[in-house]
């Protein structure tokens, strides 16, 4: 456990605030859990207040920001769901490769883990603006989805990687949606519900992992399991959970090249933060 000063203390706390609510608000806006934002928060708090190793710092944030979105998350999904937002068929189908999709990520964080996820982390977030930017103004490329069994690998791959490095369904699932003649309010609303399967098994895969193999991590904060930060997601909750209906109700006042646009400024900003600190610049 690392020991900091009482004024740092205050600034954590307002950070770990101000970050939930804007956190919670984008949840229900754009249908992601909030890792997006959560991941590069805990990294940069655990780093400059806490003086923890860099590699650690990002496992630990990743980690612990599964554990933050459940709730938000959940809420975010049933505002979707009572809007009708949600693509139910899709859901379903998808739902037994997501969550073998979250194992093989846990599985794949814990024993490959390091500063190179943050690297990872930006170099996705960039791909994701990209393509956000593009299809913004132009027709979608594809008419409909892949057969199976092929289209079972995009579910796979999504949930993968959002366990790996600790964000919700829309980081991805929006973008990839996107790609094919579908409608960005749904694909949004469906995003929400597909992040509840990646960050609720990915957090009991995680918290098993960190009973049975517990490891020590150096500098951690106070109510630390190995690699999760219990105080800041109890920080963080009320905050993000509060603001996610807030959320859903502007998504259904914005344009759908509007929330494009919102979503890749965001996605490029945070993108590059992790990018060139992954990097060590």
């Amino acid at each position: 456990m690392s020991s900091i000063e009482p004024y740092q203390l205050l600034q954590i706390f307002l950070i770990f605030c101000v970050s939930g609510t804007f956190a919670g608000t984008l949840a229900g806006l754009l249908g992601i859990g909030g890792g997006i934002i959560f991941v590069p928060v805990y990294h940069y708090s655990f780093i400059y207040f806490f003086n923890m190793d860099p590699g650690d710092a990002i496992i630990t944030a990743t980690t612990t920001s599964l554990f933050t979105m459940i709730p938000t998350s959940l809420s975010s999904c049933l505002s979707h769901l009572r809007r009708n937002n949600i693509d139910k068929q899709l859901f379903i189908r998808w739902l037994p490769f997501m969550i073998v999709g979250v194992l093989l990520g846990t599985v794949f964080a814990r024993l490959y883990g390091g500063l190179w996820l943050s690297t990872l982390f930006g170099c996705i977030l960039l791909f994701a603006a990209v393509n956000m930017i593009i299809l913004s103004k132009l027709p979608p490329r594809f008419e409909n989805l892949p057969k199976p069994p092929l289209q079972y690998c995009m579910p796979t791959a999504i949930a993968c990687l959002s366990s790996m490095l600790g964000i919700g369904g829309g980081t991805l699932t929006v973008p990839t949606l996107s790609l094919f003649k579908y409608d960005t309010v749904k694909a949004i609303g469906t995003a929400a519900a597909i992040g509840t399967v990646i960050c609720i098994p990915g957090a009991l895969f995680i918290l098993v992992r960190e009973i049975i193999y517990p490891v020590e991590i150096a500098n951690s904060p106070a109510l630390t399991l190995g690699h999760i930060a219990f105080l800041a997601v109890l920080v963080v909750l009320p905050f993000s959970m509060l603001m996610a209906p807030v959320g859903v109700a502007i998504n259904k006042r914005m344009s759908q090249s509007s929330l494009k646009l919102l979503y890749a400024a965001l996605l490029i900003f945070t993108g590059i933060k992790m990018l060139l600190n992954g990097l060590g610049i």
